[in-house]
């Protein structure tokens, strides 16, 4: 029997080493070669079933959403900038691919939604702490914008109006580029969530790329200088985000390193900096050189959309990604 005895005074006739002490911490450090008696903990849950509901969206619908929708936002600006520097055919260009990309965007989240009027209702309210219906009404503050930008400046009628909506246009372009990198990260998607801080500069670099890859693929030798220097700023934002977002990520990165969104997100590293790095050497000399580059660009932005979401797809569907992302084990 024990013979302990504790008083106000403390612990008294205490055996060390063989009765526990009140307060006192346990579970000390484990000796080498000790058997655990507990196996450690893995993430999982019951018969290995999805945890989150997954998500119904389709990869056409929405990675070309996110890269349309973000192509045509970055071209508005780029448009703004040429038409302020005497680049009329870069200028008419861009303005016709922001409104050729935030059709094809719009029609996409259309066919996803199912029916025309769901984009109808989202405009009833406006409610500042969500990135759709935020984003919502940047679309339809933007859209209208771009198109009366474009129609003007191709038919040359109302100049001051083309001008003013141009102007419009490049305003509300950004925020047309980077809410979608919010929204996404508004989910209880593990890989998006947790990529908060990075998605929306991810979007931007991305989107910046494939607007100045637009420039370089249509305009003349003698006005693609700020193309040129778009696409090289976008390249850079677009790696680094990436590179960032990834290691901060740490276990939730994994998804980017298996399977589809891992051969989608190096092809599109090695396009956008093989795109950016021809632009900037022989973009300037040869239209062959230009065009190139321009359509690597285009085509690495896109597939970083595709990677984010096909990352995404794979993250809702594993259980140990829910779980960690939960319990704050994500790094």
């Amino acid at each position: 029997m024990s013979e302990t005895e504790v008083t106000r005074q403390g612990v008294h006739h205490q055996r060390p080493g063989r009765e526990a002490v009140p307060g006192a911490k346990g579970g000390g450090r484990r000796r080498r070669g000790e058997r655990l008696m507990v196996p450690k903990a893995e993430f999982g849950s019951y018969y290995g079933r999805p945890i989150l509901k997954q998500p119904t969206w389709k990869a056409l619908d929405i990675a070309g959403y996110l890269f349309l929708g973000g192509l045509a936002g970055a071209s508005s600006l780029l448009a703004a900038g040429a038409q302020a520097t005497g680049r009329p055919r870069l200028a008419r260009n861009c303005k016709v691919g922001a409104l050729a990309g935030i059709s094809l965007s719009t029609a996409a989240l259309i066919h996803d939604l199912g029916r025309p009027e769901r984009f109808a209702n989202m405009l009833r309210v406006m409610k500042p702490t969500s990135p759709m219906s935020v984003g919502s009404w940047l679309l339809a503050a933007y859209g209208p914008a771009a198109g009366v930008a474009a129609v003007t400046e191709v038919t040359g009628l109302f100049p001051r109006i083309g001008r003013a909506a141009t102007g419009w246009a490049a305003l509300t372009g950004p925020g047309v580029v980077t809410y979608t990198g919010v929204l996404i990260a508004d989910t209880a998607v593990p890989v998006w969530h947790h990529a908060y801080r990075e998605m929306p500069f991810l979007f931007a670099g991305s989107a910046a790329a494939a607007a100045g890859g637009l420039g370089l693929l249509t305009s003349p030798l003698a006005e693609n200088a700020p193309a040129r220097g778009t696409a090289a700023f976008g390249a850079v934002l677009d790696l680094t985000a990436s590179t960032v977002m990834r290691g901060r990520l740490g276990f939730l990165a994994e998804p980017y390193e298996h399977g589809k969104a891992r051969r989608l997100m190096r092809a599109s590293g090695i396009l956008t900096a093989a795109g950016a790095a021809t632009g900037v050497l022989l973009g300037r000399r040869s239209r062959l050189a230009a065009a190139a580059a321009g359509g690597a660009l285009i085509a690495g932005s896109a597939l970083t959309r595709f990677a984010v979401f096909e990352a995404g797809r794979a993250s809702a569907a594993d259980p140990r990604y829910v779980v960690a992302d939960q319990r704050g084990q994500s790094t």
